[in-house]
């Protein structure tokens, strides 16, 4: 009797990752920074538009936080496998409390004697501060995933994730263009140094085992080398990431929203608030389908179509003048991105060993995370070139390039099914 009944309790599925406290901790974390992270994002957008009115000045917030992003990702990642994450992950959100009072300080007048004629630099100083610390918050989430789930669990997990994660990127941007709307920029400011404190005692307080320290320390720069070479070799992860890069960077449109919301659409920072909430809403919906189904079976073809269906609607979005038809566009854009953001986060956790998530994790950042960056700066370099409208179509067009480039250069992704990694 005893088995006839083993099968059927190896059949089951795995438990759900939200009965774990330590995962419920991280998600907390998560929500707060992002939440905190999205709320400057939009007032600062916003607030660079208001004082420049310049297409190109919004790009150049995109590169001014990814150049010390970049500095400092492959140090973060290397720090991450080899110091307390926790403390790590706090000490950054210490820094997103800093910058966001730097800018309230702006926002409100209220900078020292001496540095009142000098707010566009300092608000560029503050979001270069932001650039550094985000080059720790995603190393610290990834690595501590895996020491809050077991394997089993991390198609679900990383599903589970990425709804919570999209509903900052919902929240944020809806909270901060009703505060910059109705009392100023000076109390979004100020609400998002709030979380970012809340994210940091999540993160010091959340129920953990660590790994051990190593027995003999690594000198920087050849560890640096083993995660760069580890990721170098794996072509599934590559080229996840690769094709991720590409499409966001050639793909982006959301820096240049405050444009298309003044100059074609003929609305105000609400109406900013709802567009860059509306791709993580379509990231929401697809991410709870995903939670309850996880893909394993053609999940490469998956994301190579998800990626695709992200190129046309961006391509959509730029042709449309109806407010109601871009938030629409941008809401299925969403859809096909969170399909990726999934499919994608799977394969790094799966493939990654645990000595190394944190270097990996930091190679994903720099991939992934500062795509946005790079991408708000193309975005505002070609409207200044092409034009407003052109300039999105381009990008959609050079998206689909990307796939089916990927898809012809990245064999073992494009027939990947995930069962293989377990």
């Amino acid at each position: 009797m005893n088995q006839a009944a083993a099968p059927a309790s190896d059949a089951r599925p795995p438990e759900s990752p939200l009965r774990s406290r330590g995962f419920l901790g991280l998600l907390a974390y998560r929500f707060l920074a992002i939440l905190s992270y999205q709320i400057v994002a939009v007032t600062v957008g916003w607030h660079v538009y208001e004082l420049t009115h310049n297409a190109l000045a919004l790009g150049l917030i995109g590169l001014t936080e990814v150049i010390p992003y970049f500095c400092f990702a492959l140090f973060a990642g290397y720090l991450v496998d080899i110091l307390p994450r926790r403390k790590l992950g706090m000490a950054a959100c210490v820094g997103l409390v800093a910058s966001s009072l730097i800018l309230a300080a702006v926002a409100g007048g209220t900078l020292p004697a001496g540095l009142g004629g000098f707010g566009t630099f300092t608000i560029y100083a503050a979001i270069a501060l932001n650039g550094v610390v985000r080059a720790f918050l995603g190393p610290v989430n990834g690595a501590l995933f895996a020491r809050v789930l077991k394997r089993e669990q991390y198609a679900r997990g990383a599903a589970i994730g990425s709804v919570v994660m999209q509903t900052g990127l919902v929240a944020g941007p809806a909270i901060g263009g009703v505060l910059v709307g109705w009392s100023g920029m000076a109390l979004a400011y100020t609400v998002a140094a709030a979380l970012a404190a809340l994210a940091a005692v999540a993160i010091i307080t959340l129920r953990v085992t660590e790994p051990p320290a190593p027995t003999e320390p690594v000198p920087v720069f050849k560890s640096i080398g083993e995660g760069m070479r580890f990721v170098w070799k794996t072509q599934v992860l590559l080229g996840a990431q690769v094709l991720d890069m590409f499409s966001v960077l050639f793909g982006g449109a959301v820096a240049l929203l405050p444009a298309f919301i003044t100059d074609i659409l003929d609305a105000g920072p609400e109406a900013l608030g709802l567009l860059r909430a509306a791709p993580a809403a379509g990231s929401i919906l697809i991410a709870l389908w995903l939670s309850r189904r996880p893909p394993e079976r053609g999940a490469g073809r998956l994301l190579l179509a998800a990626v695709a269906g992200f190129g046309l609607c961006i391509i959509g979005f730029a042709l449309s003048t109806q407010l109601w038809l871009s938030a629409l566009l941008l809401m299925a854009s969403g859809m096909c991105d969170g399909v990726s953001v999934v499919v994608r986060s799977t394969i790094m956790q799966l493939a990654t060993p645990d000595h190394m998530r944190g270097r990996v994790a930091s190679i994903n950042g720099i991939f992934i995370g500062s795509s946005n960056e790079l991408g708000a700066f193309e975005s505002g370099l070609a409207a200044k070139l092409l034009g407003l409208v052109p300039s999105v179509i381009f990008g959609g067009c050079m998206t689909l390039g990307v796939v089916a480039a990927t898809a012809r250069f990245a064999p073992k992704l494009r027939r990947l099914n995930l069962r293989e990694l377990h």
